[in-house]
């Protein structure tokens, strides 16, 4: 076989896996209007989250951009009023990284809005900060991808109970299923395994996955769910930090291969406003359909471990967990 057959053989498997790629793609089809609905997405001035906050407000609702970055976040406002014609859309100072941020956000929230309907936990960080520490100390992609969704949800529990039904998104991934999250030393960084700056970030991951099933439980019958997803493999700004060959081997599939972020924000939206998932709670969803999740992971003792260890982190007050 020479070499232009073998060039031409690699190059239609490239183009059928591509087409393949794009045929599988979930969508949201509903027609849910949110008019007199409040959403909250964090991080939504860009990627997947921006997607998700301009579905939304195409569906009338108000929206707040819960964003770190307030320069980022009012041109996202912006480019989301000209598209849709929503006024009602709003920035709020939002920083994952900061649990004195987040609870911040929370009270202002809680002090001058009426409702929330739906809370989007989206902001996150790639795999490109390992052995960062957060401000308050921890361990930066867990409390970025993490920590800060568990105590924001929290926070904001009185708000979604009293504007029932309502929803809970939790963004995960598919990474989750390397992770190597240790329930006794929840913030530890991954020494052991190959890649530990990808292990790290799948600890994050199914830590969003766990707090979604024990979330599920404990708003059983209060007409509040939530679910967690995999959005896709994206090429978004979380993978900004990558430096040398793998940069250039990564952007090279991830540019072939990878979901546009409106694309990977499908599965969040659907799981925001889709009847089909009205009654569904603590489950784990891909491509706008439900997937399975191992027996490991769902086992409670592991769960339960995981929301008392993290309750510490955060610093819950008695008030504030959820019983």
């Amino acid at each position: 076989m020479d070499l232009l057959t073998i060039l031409t053989f690699i190059a239609l498997v490239l183009i059928i896996l591509k087409i393949y790629n794009k045929l599988t793609v979930g969508w949201d089809r509903s027609y849910t209007c949110l008019i007199g609905k409040t959403a909250v997405v964090t991080g939504a001035n860009t990627g997947i989250g921006f997607y998700t906050a301009l579905d939304f407000a195409k569906r009338g609702a108000r929206v707040i951009l819960a964003c770190r970055n307030k320069e980022k976040a009012e041109n996202a406002r912006k480019i989301i009023i000209k598209i849709t014609g929503n006024p009602n859309v709003v920035v709020k100072n939002y920083d994952a990284a900061s649990f004195a941020s987040v609870r911040a956000f929370a009270k202002d929230f809680n002090e001058t809005e009426g409702r929330l309907d739906i809370l989007v936990n989206n902001a996150g960080i790639g795999a490109d900060r390992m052995r960062k520490k957060s401000e308050d100390g921890y361990n930066f992609v867990m409390q970025v991808n993490y920590y800060s969704s568990f105590l924001l949800t929290h926070l904001l529990i009185d708000k979604l109970k009293a504007s029932a039904p309502s929803r809970v998104v939790n963004v995960s991934s598919v990474m989750h299923r390397i992770a190597d999250l240790d329930p006794d030393n929840l913030d530890r960084y991954p020494k052991e395994r190959s890649f530990p700056t990808y292990i790290n970030y799948a600890n994050s991951k199914l830590g969003n996955i766990v707090f979604t099933i024990e979330l599920a439980r404990r708003l059983d019958g209060t007409g509040v769910t939530t679910n967690a997803l995999h959005p896709g493999a994206i090429l978004t700004d979380i993978f900004n930090g990558m430096r040398g060959w793998q940069a250039i081997l990564f952007k090279f599939f991830a540019t072939l291969y990878f979901k546009t972020p409106l694309e990977g924000a499908q599965t969040s939206i659907y799981l925001a406003v889709s009847p089909e998932v009205q009654n569904i709670s603590g489950q784990y969803f891909s491509d706008c359909a439900e997937r399975s999740l191992s027996r490991e992971i769902t086992q409670h003792n592991f769960v339960k471990k995981i929301w008392e260890k993290t309750e510490e982190i955060v610093h819950l007050t008695p008030q504030e967990k959820l019983n």
